[in-house]
């Protein structure tokens, strides 16, 4: 089946620019602000959506979003609103969206369930930073089954081997991490990214996205330079807090300024 992840990715190649993923957990500030948000990030420029339900234990995530999440939590967000949320943005919006899920709730509801109802609501896979390919077959069976993407992450700690098996089972792109540690803001971004970006085309990569860490155009800018798509988060939950829909909407216009190569 044709990834439509991958599609996106192609599309804006195809335009002489990098594909931007916008991240925002649902839930935040409250069900259906999330919703009208990620519509916003759609509209502003954002080529994929990634999208997070809140989890009691975000292990990969700075305090923003942990802010963030724990807000929805205690607005009292369930795992089913998870597809009512992709069913009315993928309704009013025409760009593939992704959820970021950490590994347990999916287990809890149900691999085959949550790919069914993934795929029925209009979803475009999964992006599941904790768990590896080795340990999720069922995952990969089910993703098969659904023609849904399973991205699976890349470290710059990864070894040669483990990485040609991400490669091997990643759909869509391949969610490279650009330094080690948890997502946030940072002023500088590592270099390892770029190393990595390349070791993961050696082991046969076609699309390699960068996140964690990629807060200004400029740096959008920068990953790619080298990389297929950049992946911005914190930022973008930060001006959603700070500014509501209107600031949410600047700032992505912002951030999506920095995938189009420099005409200066």
């Amino acid at each position: 089946m044709t990834s439509r992840v991958a599609a996106a990715v192609n599309a804006a190649a195809e335009q002489g620019r990098g594909a931007f993923v916008g991240y925002l957990p649902l839930g935040f500030p409250d069900l259906q602000t999330s919703i009208d948000a990620a519509v916003a990030l759609a509209e502003n420029g954002a080529d994929i959506l990634e999208l997070g339900p809140p989890y009691s234990d975000p292990v990969m995530d700075g305090t923003v979003i942990q802010e963030a999440t724990q807000a929805a939590l205690a607005g009292g967000f369930r795992l089913r609103d998870t597809f009512t949320a992709i069913r009315e943005i993928t309704r009013r919006v025409d760009v593939p969206v992704l959820v970021m899920t950490y590994w347990n709730p999916v287990v809890q509801y149900g691999v085959d369930r949550y790919a069914d109802d993934l795929l029925a609501a209009g979803g475009a896979g999964l992006i599941t930073p904790d768990i590896t390919p080795e340990a999720g077959q069922e995952w990969i069976d089910a993703s098969r089954r659904t023609g849904l993407d399973r991205i699976f992450l890349a470290a710059p700690t990864s070894s040669d081997e483990r990485l040609r098996l991400i490669v091997e089972n990643s759909t869509g792109f391949v969610y490279t991490v650009s330094t080690m540690g948890i997502t946030g803001e940072r002023a500088e971004l590592d270099a390892a990214a770029r190393i990595l970006v390349g070791r993961l085309r050696a082991q046969g990569a076609q699309h390699a996205c960068v996140g964690i860490g990629i807060s200004t155009a400029d740096q959008v800018a920068g990953v790619l330079g080298y990389a297929d798509g950049a992946i911005v988060g914190t930022a973008l939950v930060r001006a959603l807090r700070d500014g509501g829909l209107e600031g949410l909407a600047r700032t992505t216009r912002a951030l999506v300024a920095g995938t189009r190569p420099s005409t200066g």
